[in-house]
């Protein structure tokens, strides 16, 4: 084959692995505590198994403002459950004020 063929090839697959990051997971390695007034600005939040690619369980939080998510130990899921529906409630009951 040409040079210039096996070039773009080449270049043209880094690019495919790039783009979308090889099929890696993103995942966390480990977990830490939240601090609550993080908590009223979040967005919404995930179920990490450890079962998967990841090896460990654990909740992937969005939190407004931050640009990447806080691992959170699964033990806040039903915490974080309450508060959500909590919040999508006040929302509801303010926007029917207006």
């Amino acid at each position: 084959m040409d040079l210039k063929v096996i070039f773009i090839v080449v270049c043209l697959s880094s690019v495919a692995i790039i783009s979308t990051d090889a099929g890696i997971p993103k995942c966390c390695i480990r977990t830490r505590e939240i601090h609550p007034k993080r908590i009223m600005k979040m967005e919404r939040w995930e179920r990490q198994y450890s079962n998967g690619a990841c090896d460990i369980d654990a909740l992937v939080v969005y939190i407004k403002g931050l640009r990447t998510p806080l691992c959170v130990h699964p033990k806040w899921e039903r915490r974080l459950k309450k508060l959500l529906s909590a919040m999508k409630t006040l929302r509801q009951n303010n926007l029917g004020k207006y």
